[in-house]
C-alpha cells in the first residue's frame, strides 16, 4: 500500500526545528523531502544539544527521511539551482524572516512565476505585517509573548515558567504541516497553487486559546475561576514517587476517594460537579484527605486501586521510563534503527495509524551535503558539480 502523501515532493528550506520537524511529518506520511543546506554549518539543529560523531539528536528527530543538498542560496548560482528545484516541487517550507526569500530572489512571487501550482509555507515568528514584524523570534520568545509563559505560573507567586522543550516551535510545526495538507487538497479540487503563511504567535495563541483563556473567551464572565480550568490540578506524591488523577466526573471523584480510602464522598453537597463547585472548602479537604492517604502507598498499590474504580490517572513517567513501560512495549510505540552516522537511535513510531495508507517513521536523517551529487545529477547537472563545488556554490 502507498503512504498518504507519496508522490508529493517538498523542498525543505527551512532550519531549526519549526520548519523541519512539520516536513518531517509529511516525509513519514509519504512525501519526498529534499532539504538545503548551507555548505560547512548545515542546519543550525545539528549542534544543539545532545549529539553523537557531530549530529544531534534534535536533527536526527526533525530530519527523518530527508535527501540534504548543501548549496549557498546567497550565491546567484546557488539561488539558480534552488529556483529550478522549486520548479520541480510541489511544496515549499521556510522560516526565515519575512523578506529574506525576497532579497535571496526565491519568495512565493518569483517561485510561482515556475511553478503557478506551488504550495509556498512561509512560518515567521510575529507574521508579515506589524510592529513585531522584523523581531528575532525564538520559542522562547514566542512563549512569552503569546502567553504560555503565564499560563504555566503557579498562582501563588504569578512568577512565569517557561517549559522546558521548545513548546512554541513544536505547535507551529504541527500546524503547519495540517495546513500544507490542506492547501495540497484546495489544489486537488481545482483552487491552485497558494501561499501559506503562518506566525508562531498565531499558532500558540490558538493552542492555548482552546482551553486556557476562559474569562478571555466570555467577556460577561464573573472571573471568579481561572482562565485555565486545568489550573487547579497538582500532582500526588506516593511513598516511591508521582502520579495524576483528574477527577471530572462525580464517579471519577467517588472512584478516586473510594481508592484512597477517604471517607465523605456521599456527602450530598458533592452529589454533582455543580455541587463540589459550589462547595469548593468541602471538595477541597477532600481532596487534600486523599493527597494525604497516597503518601502512605506506593505507585503499584495505588496504581491497582484506581484501576480498579476506574478512575483517570496517570502515573508520572520520565522519557526514558516511558521507553519500558509494559503498555508502550506492548504497542510498539518506540522504533529502533541503526544510523549511519550516530549508531543506535531509538525514536517515537509516527503518532496516526493510517489503516487504508499505512505509515511508518522514515529512514535516518542525512548528513550535511550526503546527496548533493545525486539531486544535482537529477537535475541533469552532472557535468557541472566539480566546478560548482569547486566556487564554494556547492558542497
Amino acid at each position: 500500500m502507498t503512504k498518504p502523501l507519496e508522490g508529493i515532493r517538498i523542498l525543505d528550506l527551512s532550519i531549526a526545528l519549526t520548519g523541519p520537524y512539520a516536513a518531517t511529518l509529511l516525509a513519514d506520511q509519504g512525501a519526498e523531502v529534499i532539504k538545503v543546506e548551507r555548505p560547512g554549518i548545515g542546519d543550525i539543529a545539528r549542534w544543539i544539544g545532545v549529539s553523537v560523531s557531530g549530529m544531534s539528536a534534535l536533527y536526527v528527530m526533525c530530519n527523518r527521511g530527508k535527501r540534504s543538498i548543501a548549496i549557498d542560496i546567497r550565491s546567484p548560482e546557488g539561488s539558480a539551482i534552488v529556483k529550478e528545484l522549486a520548479a520541480r516541487t510541489d511544496v515549499i517550507l521556510e522560516n526565515y524572516r519575512p523578506g529574506v526569500m525576497d532579497r535571496l530572489g526565491l519568495g512565493y512571487e518569483a517561485v510561482r512565476e515556475v511553478n503557478p501550482e506551488v504550495v509556498y509555507a512561509s512560518l515567521t515568528g510575529f507574521g508579515s505585517d506589524g510592529p513585531y514584524r522584523d523581531r528575532s523570534a525564538y520559542d522562547t520568545v514566542i512563549q512569552a509573548y503569546a502567553g504560555l509563559a503565564m499560563n504555566q505560573a503557579d498562582p501563588a507567586d504569578g512568577i512565569p515558567v517557561f517549559l522546558r522543550q521548545t513548546a512554541a516551535d513544536k505547535i507551529t510545526a504541527l500546524y503547519a504541516s495540517q495546513a500544507i495538507t490542506a492547501a495540497l487538497f484546495a489544489r486537488v479540487v481545482g483552487k491552485g497553487g497558494q501561499h501559506v503563511e503562518l506566525a508562531m504567535m498565531d499558532a500558540v495563541a490558538s493552542f492555548l486559546w482552546a482551553d486556557a483563556a476562559g474569562n478571555e473567551v466570555l467577556l460577561e464572565s464573573d472571573h471568579s475561576q481561572n482562565s485555565s480550568f486545568v489550573a487547579g490540578f497538582r500532582p500526588i506524591r506516593f511513598s516511591d514517587g508521582w502520579g495524576i488523577v483528574t477527577p471530572t466526573s462525580v464517579s471519577d471523584f467517588t472512584g478516586m476517594c473510594k481508592a484512597l480510602g477517604v471517607e465523605g464522598w456521599d456527602d450530598p453537597r458533592m452529589a454533582t460537579l455543580e455541587d463540589r463547585n459550589n462547595n469548593r472548602d468541602v471538595s477541597a479537604a477532600l481532596v487534600d484527605m486523599c493527597y494525604a492517604r497516597a503518601a502512605n502507598m506506593t505507585m503499584a498499590e495505588a496504581t491497582s486501586r484506581f484501576e480498579a474504580q476506574r478512575v483517570p490517572f496517570g502515573m508520572v513517567l520520565s522519557a526514558d521510563e516511558l521507553t519500558r513501560d509494559p503498555h508502550a512495549i506492548a504497542v510498539g510505540l518506540f522504533e529502533e534503527r541503526v544510523h549511519h552516522v550516530v549508531g543506535r537511535i531509538r525514536f517515537p513510531r509516527h503518532p496516526t495509524q493510517f489503516r487504508g495508507t499505512p505509515v511508518r517513521a522514515t529512514d535516518a536523517s542525512p548528513a550535511l551535503g550526503e546527496h548533493t551529487d545525486e539531486i544535482l545529477t537529477e537535475l541533469g547537472m552532472n557535468d557541472r558539480i566539480a566546478d560548482l563545488r569547486d566556487s564554494g556554490v556547492v558542497a
